[in-house]
């Protein structure tokens, strides 16, 4: 089973979220509050650099050797008596977590957060076999009572205002009609999921890391609902994709380094939990390695290291086209920059719109803690896209009409003079009309009063285009 969002057009998609102009906003300032966040802790940390540096090679040499590395971690976790389970895609790895819980009649789950079970489309598969999931995490249970998708990998209820959530709790956990204290829906969102985490018979979690050289998984949160979704039932489920290796133990802190202070500019997440094993000798667990197009990814020189992502989210924070549009305007499991790279690997015809939801800005790039060039891989994707066909004949057009206009100097500098003169002398009205919805929230520069080649013909006399010695200093 994959996932069952619908395919569209990302600027259709996003229409809907971009013309509310107040909730864009507040969605673009609540994001660009945590990217703020995000960067006083990494100017805080003098080896910032470093680190990335270092997390990005990891991660290279990893992705370069994943074959052996996989095997010794099976190897391993096997060791510690872990059963270790192979998927090669989403339907696998649902048809495995179903078996696991019908062996052991299994009618109540508890998850916590795992963005592979929502790229496997695993809730929809168990609750459609009579299987009762409950999300732990607060963000993705509110957002499972409403009947939604995350918005964001890690804040997924970051589109909802408070007064949204205490609607939906006191339509589905009781609370007072109006209620909206942050403090009072937390108290009674706790009350709720503590008679679920009592009641779930198998808890399934997500891994952040898995070591090879130990056999062990790191689990991350900031509420410790993964540590009490596994601590009372007897059999924990751990769904990773098989890009989540690192080789040796001391290379975790790396990682853990830099995750929380890249993902909500937080010194380190409140939960950093190691699993080595079953808990005792009563207990299971049971380990599901999947594949689901990462190796096919691999296999691609251009993209591997999209490979290298660890989920912090950074790159939705700082992007200028997500905190606008949106997270559920990418109709992916994972949106932003690193969405667009991925959806596209896994998809091209479903998500050729989404290397296009990008501006180049290379924001994403700059703040990527394992240095995933995404802004050249978006412009890379544009070119396969193109190459496939799968660009609509307009936009191939008018990529071609430009390609035109740059290669004829005169005629560049004639369309520049015309563009000058028409801006200075029409009427504003002719570009901000309401027809025209780009110009919306966007305003046009003043017209120089000259191009730059006559500024520089100007300012730069013939003779004087090699930098002098004095201009260097």
């Amino acid at each position: 089973m994959t996932s069952t969002l619908p395919i569209v057009d990302h600027p259709s998609a996003a229409r809907e979220f971009v013309t509310n102009e107040p909730r864009s906003h507040w969605h673009d300032d609540s994001l660009w509050f945590v990217r703020s966040k995000r960067d006083k802790q990494a100017q805080s940390i003098p080896e910032w650099e470093y680190l990335r540096e270092q997390a990005s090679t990891i991660k290279n040499h990893t992705i370069a050797k994943l074959p052996e590395y996989l095997q010794q971690f099976e190897a391993n976790a096997t060791r510690l008596g872990a059963v270790v389970h192979w998927a090669a895609d989403a339907e696998e790895h649902n048809r495995i977590v179903l078996d696991l819980l019908r062996r052991n009649d299994t009618l109540r789950i508890v998850k916590s957060k795992s963005m592979l079970t929502e790229e496997c489309g695993l809730n929809e598969y168990l609750i459609d076999n009579g299987i009762e999931v409950v999300d732990t995490d607060l963000g993705e249970r509110i957002v499972q009572l409403r009947g939604e998708t995350p918005s964001h990998i890690v804040l997924p209820a970051i589109h909802i205002k408070k007064e949204e959530v205490g609607d939906t709790f006191h339509k589905y956990l009781g609370t007072r009609a109006g209620e909206s204290d942050p403090q009072v829906l937390t108290e009674a969102a706790r009350g709720h999921l503590r008679g679920k985490f009592l009641s779930g018979e198998v808890g399934i979690t997500g891994v952040n890391f898995a070591i090879a050289d130990t056999g062990g998984l790191v689990v991350c949160t900031n509420e410790g609902n993964a540590d009490l979704g596994v601590s009372l039932p007897r059999i924990h489920i751990a769904c990773m994709g098989i890009e989540k290796l690192v080789p040796r133990f001391q290379d975790l802190s790396v990682f853990t380094r830099l995750l929380a202070r890249s993902a909500t500019g937080q010194p380190i997440t409140s939960y950093t939990s190691h699993f080595h094993g079953p808990r005792d000798e009563n207990s299971e667990l049971h380990i599901v390695l999947v594949d689901n197009g990462r190796s096919k990814i691999r296999d691609s020189k251009t993209f591997r290291e999209s490979l290298n992502c660890i989920r912090c989210g950074a790159c939705m924070n700082t992007c200028p086209v997500y905190r606008r549009s949106g997270g559920h305007s990418y109709r992916a499991t994972v949106p932003g920059p690193i969405g667009s790279v991925l959806g596209p690997a896994k998809n091209a015809k479903a998500h050729k719109s989404l290397p296009f939801a990008c501006s180049l800005c290379g924001s994403c790039t700059d703040v990527c803690p394992v240095k995933i060039p995404l802004h050249h891989q978006l412009l890379a994707w544009r070119k396969v896209l193109v190459g496939k066909r799968l660009v609509a004949w307009n936009k191939r057009m008018a990529m071609k009409a430009a390609s035109f206009l740059f290669c004829n100097p005169t005629l560049f500098a004639a369309a520049g003079y015309l563009g000058r003169v028409s801006l200075k002398v029409l009427p504003k009205s002719l570009t901000h009309n309401p027809f025209n919805t780009w110009a919306k929230d966007r305003d046009l520069p003043e017209p120089p009063k000259e191009s730059f080649h006559e500024w520089y013909a100007k300012n730069r006399p013939s003779g004087s285009e090699t930098i002098s010695k004095e201009e260097r200093s």
